[in-house]
């Protein structure tokens, strides 16, 4: 994609900026100079996700490890492909979708800028995979533990609005309050559904035994 060398240690820099500090780090970010820069940065964090993935199939902490021996190792295996490859995908996407926000709140409206917010966005997809692992503890605390990280993603989606991409502060607040509702109810109707599916388990259990 370039001939440039990767900058492991800017890329770590780039990352910690974004999450402790974002609306300095998107006050700053550069907005031009080639989509392989982003593109590799959300490959790292493919990476990153997916041996989370698969460490976790390993140990027996994920749905992969259900199949058991050495098909949750290939399953574990598959989920470190694809999330890499998800991720390039999905910076593509979501370079699209910021586009979409952007432009709905006045802002920047080139790719590439978008692609680049994106890309630092996708911080976040190293710790969702990283949480995951509190599914051993409780699917409760590990489903908490998401939303707040996709809130979080939210808060860095209107902070990269208005400070990278120029947008209008009172369009993109009324964006990031749309975006949490759809987060809230997905969450909050995604356990209903849990909770549906064990209960007609444990009555389908029950019946069995009788």
């Amino acid at each position: 994609m370039s001939s440039q060398s990767i900058d492991f240690n800017k890329i770590l820099k780039d990352s910690r900026d974004t999450l402790l500090n974002p609306k300095q780090y998107f006050t700053s970010m550069p907005l031009s100079g080639g989509l392989a820069e982003p593109l590799i940065k959300a490959a790292i964090y493919g990476v990153v996700a997916g041996v989370f993935g698969l460490l976790w199939s390993l140990l027996g902490w994920s749905m992969a490890a259900g199949f058991g021996g050495f098909l949750g190792g290939a399953a574990g295996i598959m989920v470190l492909i694809w999330s890499v490859v998800g991720a390039i995908i999905g910076v593509l996407l979501g370079g699209a979708i910021m586009l979409a926000i952007s432009a709905i709140c006045g802002g920047n409206q080139d790719f590439e800028a978008n692609v680049r917010v994106a890309a630092s966005i996708m911080v976040v997809y190293p710790i969702s995979a990283f949480v995951a692992f509190l599914n051993v503890i409780s699917f409760t605390l590990a489903g908490i533990a998401g939303l707040i990280v996709n809130l979080y993603s939210i808060y860095l989606v209107y902070e990269a609005v208005i400070s990278a991409l120029k947008g209008k502060e009172s369009s993109a607040k009324i964006v990031l309050i749309v975006l949490a509702l759809l987060v809230m109810l997905t969450f909050f109707g995604g356990r209903r559904a849990t909770k549906s599916i064990r209960d007609y388990s444990d009555m389908f259990n029950e019946e069995m035994i009788d």
